[in-house]
């Protein structure tokens, strides 16, 4: 399916690895010029060379730190600069730190609201101008299968996700017809981060090999198998393309059928 997303710009934040990554690749390799921004910039740097190894769109990466107001308006500035303009947003975020909830400081409520929530109310603010100047604005948040059903462990995740959820419902409202606002709820993909977790649990004995390690990530996902990150890149790249052009507010869980809900 021809997406028709040539000439189109597209922004992705937290995009040096994981499904950040994969939603750059799947939009530049339907042909969109893609600005690309993490922290990390050895890790921006081999994700820049990847994504331009493919036969599609420019890209740009730009060191950025996302829980910062000033940085984000300087990103959403050099990517107009640098392609004429703002097509698609992409937000992501890494997960903030795990635990339960009676280990997890006050300070650790504020960063993961700055990481999750204020970083998408930041981007969107500063990005929607350009989106609405488009003939096709489109926002997709990347978020998790938490905001649909506690993960244990994880209540900074459990918790502020849902933030974005009602936001994203909230401007899929205000924005449209203008701009189609939706939201991806991605399960276990083989991710940079479970390869890390699996990774560790071998060293620990708790599995032979990896293969077991990934395996009982899947034992209870009815497709048997973790998630490759481009097959949610690639959901998000249809979501950002007129092929989804009734398709808005949406929180679309990409988790092979794992939630009950």
């Amino acid at each position: 399916m021809n997406l028709e997303l040539e000439g189109d710009t597209a922004l992705i934040t937290a995009s040096s690895s994981g499904l950040g990554l994969a939603s750059a690749k799947a939009l530049a390799r339907e042909g969109a010029d893609v600005v690309i921004c993490a922290r990390n910039e050895e890790g921006l740097a081999n994700a820049e060379e990847e994504i331009s190894e493919l036969d599609g769109g420019d890209v740009l990466a730009v060191p950025t730190d996302i829980t910062d107001p000033d940085e984000i308006e300087a990103l959403v500035e050099l990517t107009v600069e640098e392609f004429g303009g703002l097509d698609h947003l992409v937000t992501s975020a890494g997960g903030p730190p795990s635990g339960p909830f009676l280990d997890t400081t006050e300070r650790d409520w504020y960063a993961a609201y700055d990481l999750l929530v204020m970083s998408a109310v930041w981007l969107t603010k500063q990005a929607y101008p350009y989106l609405a100047d488009s003939d096709t604005g489109t926002v997709v948040n990347i978020t998790s299968t938490s905001v649909r059903e506690a993960i244990d462990g994880l209540v900074l995740s459990n918790a502020v996700r849902r933030a974005v959820i009602g936001l994203m419902k909230t401007q899929a409202r205000e924005f449209a017809p203008d701009v189609r606002v939706n939201a991806v709820l991605p399960g276990a993909h083989e991710t940079p981060r479970i390869q890390e977790l699996v990774e560790a649990a071998l060293e620990r004995g708790e599995y032979d090999t990896y293969e077991e390690g990934l395996a009982d990530w899947a034992s209870d996902i009815p497709m048997g198998r973790v998630g490759d990150p481009m097959e949610l890149g690639d959901t998000v790249a249809f979501l950002s393309s007129e092929r989804a052009s009734f398709v808005n507010g949406v929180a679309l869980p990409i988790d092979g059928g794992r939630l009950r809900s």
